[in-house]
């Protein structure tokens, strides 16, 4: 299913249907009750996380550029402080393990679904600074919930993974959220949304891969602490995470970031186990979606390799550092930040609690 909606969004063709009429209705109804018990909280409006982190590193080389990209979950909307954003997180990480400065712009726009990419891209890129060394996209859950047709869903991703690629940035994506893990949505409705979500999680692998970019499952990376501490994890409007999920999040997406950026060095040897192997990119991306916090990266078509690579403890989190910049965005004063450094030893495994951070 994955690689029909793959190849439809590459070559065209329209939505792939998953279910008969019969079920609809039954479907409709539990859609109007999920949105009554959904979001009955009220997320605080995303805090700007822009500017510089690590400043304590600061030197002759000059910082690195991390552009994020994507919906809510990108732009950190459920958190107060910046320094509890996904943005923030994975910038200080960054930091700590290159021991370089780095500043990071900020595109995500809450509410916003793959068709808003485009405009992100061109945001980023005509920043006067240059195109950002690497970017994180984080998309999916929005097309999920208002029904946007797969392949065009694909098709708007792939587009902007390649338009970065091509300006020479690294790409991770963050693949669509594994939505079955909503505490409020109840069956059969959960059953679809876990069913669509990981669909669309494995299209968006091939797509990515195919662009040069490399993916990580995010899929149900939360699920077993929502179920455990449902309060604790997820925000106050019950469907953005917290500053601890967000933690989760970013400590799975930080090794790949790194590793794109050949700050950590990469190895032909897979680790049988870790489940890691070389499999064709439609098999890699299935198995992905359904184990998150898998990596998926392009090897010699059309094969892929699938790593499940040791998640690092983040450093302390902290603010942004303004910083004189031409063009910049949504800049605010913040803490003359700096980080923490992080052991960078290959192997060293620090745990994947979020209470570690």
């Amino acid at each position: 299913m994955a690689r029909r909606i793959a190849a439809g969004a590459a070559y065209g063709g329209g939505s792939v249907g998953l279910l008969g009429a019969a079920a609809v209705g039954v479907l409709l109804a539990e859609v109007q009750l999920a949105k009554r018990l959904v979001g009955g909280g009220v997320a605080p409006v995303p805090p700007s996380a822009d500017g510089r982190y690590g400043v304590a590193f600061a030197g002759p080389s000059d910082p690195l550029r991390l552009g994020l990209l994507g919906d809510s979950t990108a732009a950190g909307q459920g958190v107060r402080r910046a320094g509890q954003t996904p943005g923030a997180l994975l910038a200080s990480g960054l930091a700590a393990v290159s021991e370089r400065p780095v500043d990071l712009r900020n595109a995500a726009q809450p509410g916003a679904r793959s068709d808003d990419l485009e405009r992100q891209v061109s945001l980023l890129l005509a920043d006067p600074s240059g195109a950002p060394d690497v970017c994180v996209i984080m998309i999916g859950a929005n097309d999920v919930t208002h029904r946007i047709p797969a392949t065009q869903s694909v098709r708007c991703l792939t587009t902007a993974v390649r338009r970065l690629r091509t300006a020479g940035a690294e790409v991770v994506v963050g693949t669509c959220p594994d939505l079955g893990t909503i505490e409020p949505v109840y069956q059969p409705l959960r059953w679809l949304a876990r069913r669509v979500s990981r669909q669309l999680a494995a299209a968006q692998t091939i797509g990515s891969v195919e662009q040069g970019g490399r993916t990580v499952s995010l899929g149900d990376l939360l699920g077993p602490e929502f179920e455990a501490n449902p309060r604790e994890l997820f925000g106050p409007d019950n469907y953005h995470p917290s500053a601890e999920g967000y933690a989760t999040a970013a400590m799975a997406m930080l090794p790949t970031l790194c590793a794109v950026l050949g700050l950590w060095p990469e190895s032909d040897h897979l680790d049988g186990a870790r489940r890691e192997d070389m499999l064709p990119v439609a098999k890699a991306a299935s198995q992905a979606a359904r184990e998150a916090g898998t990596e998926v990266t392009g090897a010699r078509a059309p094969w892929a390799l699938l790593k499940h690579r040791r998640r690092r403890r983040l450093p302390a989190a902290t603010e942004p550092h303004p910083h004189p910049r031409p063009g910049a965005h949504g800049e605010a004063p913040g803490e003359a930040g700096g980080s923490t450094r992080v052991d960078r030893r290959p192997g060293t495994d620090t745990g994947t609690s979020p209470r570690t951070a």
